[in-house]
């Protein structure tokens, strides 16, 4: 079949396309479903070349997409790449909406997508899940809200995933531990980047992702930090991708320690953990 209109990739499944409601039934493409595919799109660019070296390398060629939603991401991912290597390779989506989960797992035997495993659990339990190997190659969380994304970090720490692909959202955790103790640290200059409400919820949210950065790079990752599209796209568009380059680095854990206790953030220590540093050697 031809491709109904130039932005669809040669080698897409229409009918996939349909089901994901990014098609009409007839073949066209409204502009809110153009942009929807366009920022698939681009992040499939980030993406591919990461599955790629997990292939040339031999390393798991297997994908864990969190809070996964509807699962457009890992459905055109898999339609891109993993189609056209049928006997490698594996898609799981974790999400916590029953719902969700069940229309996902409809239309992967609707398409036969083999490969692919959809799961009706938190990031968080998805840690210890049976469910899941034991290694990951790639981890992606595409505007996982809140905490969900630092769980996908822990996931990836844990299943040593050698690249993760992370659009956080909703970060709204740091902001309110800032507006908790703001009294005790408006002693502190530095204080002042947070005390209106505006700021505390803007400056929350940038610090978020800083001590996110950190803590990869305490467990070894190198980390590139970009925009993943344009704002008049997403408004939550900060794009941070890790590769597992080399063992721990305790300056990099020693920065993050610093840095909670300067802002006044003890009390989430447990939350960007960096428990190699108290791991005996052997």
């Amino acid at each position: 079949m031809n491709k109904p209109i130039e932005e669809i990739q040669d080698g897409q499944t229409i009918e996939l396309l349909k089901e994901l409601h990014i098609l009409t039934r007839d073949g066209k493409i409204n502009q809110d479903s153009r942009r929807k595919l366009k920022q698939v799109y681009h992040l499939f660019n980030f993406i591919e070349p990461l599955l790629k070296d997990l292939e040339a390398s031999h390393s798991e060629l297997t994908l864990v997409d969190h809070g996964a939603g509807k699962s457009y991401l890992g459905f055109i991912i898999y339609d891109l790449f993993f189609k056209s290597r049928p006997d490698q390779g594996h898609v799981y989506g974790i999400e916590t909406r029953e719902e969700l989960v069940k229309k996902s797992q409809d239309l992967q035997k609707k398409l036969n997508f083999n490969n692919m495993t959809f799961l009706n659990l938190s990031v968080a339990n998805s840690i210890s899940s049976p469910a899941l190997p034991k290694k990951i190659g790639l981890v992606t969380a595409l505007h996982a809200c809140d905490t969900a994304t630092d769980d996908a970090i822990q996931f990836a720490i844990e299943k040593k995933a050698k690249h993760l692909v992370l659009v956080p959202c909703c970060q709204a955790e740091v902001a309110s531990a800032l507006k908790k103790n703001k009294a005790q640290q408006l002693a502190n200059p530095i204080a002042e980047i947070w005390r209106h409400p505006i700021h505390t919820r803007e400056f929350g949210s940038h610090i978020t992702n800083v001590l996110r950065c950190l803590q990869l790079e305490s467990y070894g990752y190198q980390v590139t930090v970009t925009e993943l599209v344009g704002l008049e796209h997403s408004m939550k568009n900060e794009l941070i991708t890790a590769t597992l380059k080399e063992g721990p680095r305790p300056r990099a854990a020693d920065r993050l320690k610093q840095l909670l206790q300067e802002i006044g953030l003890n009390d989430l220590q447990s939350r960007f953990r960096t428990d190699f540093l108290t791991t005996p050697t052997t």
